[in-house]
C-alpha cells in the first residue's frame, strides 16, 4: 500500500508538471536516519513522496549540467543520482568512501567529498558524466564542511574534531596549510573576490572571519550571531549570508561588507541547512530536532509554516532557488 501511494504521488506531480499545472521545482529534504529523501511539492507544501537513498544522507549538490541531484550517503559508501525536476532517481555510484559533504569546483572540472568519520577529502576528476579519483588528501580529524574559491585552486575543509581550518591546493592536491580554530568548526563560505572565509563554530556561539588573501589564513574578527553556529546559505542579493544556529534555535543574517550580523529569525526546533526560494522572499531550513521543514517569511520576519518530514532532516534544496 505504501508503495501504491508513493508510486501514485510521483506519477501525479509528474503529470502535473507535464499539464503545466506546476511552475515550480519540487523541495527535496534529506531525513538523515530514516535514509530516504521527503520530496515536498512548493505549490500545496506537502510532502508527495519518500525517495529512498543510503544510509545516513546528509548533503547534496547539483551536478554542473544541472541535470541531476547527487544525495551523498555517508555511511552507505554511495552517490544518489535524482532528477531535480522530476524526482526520479537516475542511478547509483557505489564505493564512494563516506561521503558526507561534497561540492563541484567551479570550473566544472573537479568533485570533491569530505569524509567525516574516515579523516580523508577525495578530489575526482569529472568529465561531465563519471568521477574518477585523482587524489585522497589525509586531513585532521573529523574534516566537516568544504568550500573551493572562484578560481578553482583552493579546497577549503574545516575540521569538526581537531578544531582546525585546513586549505588544499587543487593543482598539486596537496596540503598548502591549517590553522587552529574555536570549537567544532562546521560550514564554511567564501566571499566572491575570495579574500575572506567566515567558518561556523557549532562549539560556540557565533561565525569566524578569516583572511586567506595571503600565504596563510588569519582570524580577523568573531560575529556574534547564536549558540551552536552551523550551516550557510547566501541570500541571494550577493551582500548577506544566512548562519543557522542550531542550539539557539535561531537564523541570523550577516552583513558581508560590514561583518555584522543585521537580523535574527527564531527558527524552533534545532535549525540546520537551508535554501531561499528564487524570488528571495522565503527562507526554508530544516529543523533537525522536530521532524519539520521550517518555511520563514524574510519580510514578515517569522515563521510561516511547518511541513512533517523524516528523522533528523539535513540537508534541503530546490532547483528555484536564489543566487548563491
Amino acid at each position: 500500500m505504501k508503495l501504491f501511494v508513493r508510486c501514485a504521488a510521483s506519477v501525479a506531480f509528474a503529470l502535473a508538471l507535464a499539464a503545466g499545472q506546476a511552475q515550480a521545482s519540487p523541495i527535496f529534504v534529506l531525513n538523515s536516519l530514516d535514509a530516504n529523501v521527503s520530496v515536498i511539492d512548493p505549490l500545496t507544501w506537502t510532502e508527495t513522496q519518500r525517495i529512498p537513498t543510503g544510509k545516513e544522507p546528509h548533503h547534496m549538490y547539483l551536478t554542473p549540467d544541472e541535470k541531476s541531484l547527487i544525495i551523498a550517503n555517508a555511511l552507505s559508501d554511495t552517490l544518489t543520482f535524482i532528477d531535480p525536476k522530476t524526482a526520479e532517481i537516475q542511478r547509483v555510484v557505489r564505493d564512494v568512501l563516506d561521503p558526507y559533504q561534497l561540492r563541484f569546483s567551479p570550473n566544472m572540472k573537479w568533485f570533491v567529498t569530505a569524509a567525516n568519520r574516515l579523516n580523508h577529502i577525495d578530489i575526482y576528476r569529472w568529465d561531465g558524466k563519471d568521477m574518477v579519483l585523482a587524489k585522497r588528501v589525509a586531513t585532521g580529524k573529523t574534516p566537516s564542511h568544504l568550500w573551493i574559491d572562484s578560481k578553482s585552486t583552493t579546497i577549503y575543509s574545516t575540521m569538526q574534531d581537531s578544531d582546525e581550518l585546513v586549505a588544499v591546493d587543487l593543482a598539486t592536491q596537496t596540503l598548502k596549510w591549517r590553522v587552529p580554530t574555536g570549537t567544532m568548526p562546521a560550514d564554511v563560505y567564501g566571499t566572491a573576490d575570495d579574500k575572506q572565509l567566515l567558518v561556523g563554530l557549532t562549539g560556540g556561539e557565533g561565525v569566524e572571519v578569516y583572511d586567506v588573501s595571503g600565504k596563510t589564513a588569519v582570524r580577523t574578527k568573531v560575529i556574534t550571531t547564536g549558540k551552536g553556529s552551523h550551516a550557510f546559505r547566501a541570500a541571494g542579493d550577493k551582500r548577506h549570508v544566512f548562519v543557522s544556529n542550531r542550539v539557539g534555535n535561531s537564523i541570523s543574517k550577516i552583513d558581508l561588507q560590514t561583518m555584522e550580523t543585521v537580523a535574527t529569525y527564531a527558527v524552533p526546533g534545532g535549525p540546520d541547512c537551508m535554501d531561499v526560494s528564487a524570488d528571495g522572499k522565503l527562507l526554508m531550513v530544516t529543523s533537525r530536532w522536530a521532524r519539520k521543514l521550517t518555511v520563514i517569511d524574510l519580510e514578515l520576519q517569522k515563521v510561516v509554516r511547518q511541513v512533517n518530514v523524516g528523522r533528523s532532516p539535513h540537508g534541503v534544496w530546490t532547483l528555484d532557488h536564489a543566487a548563491r
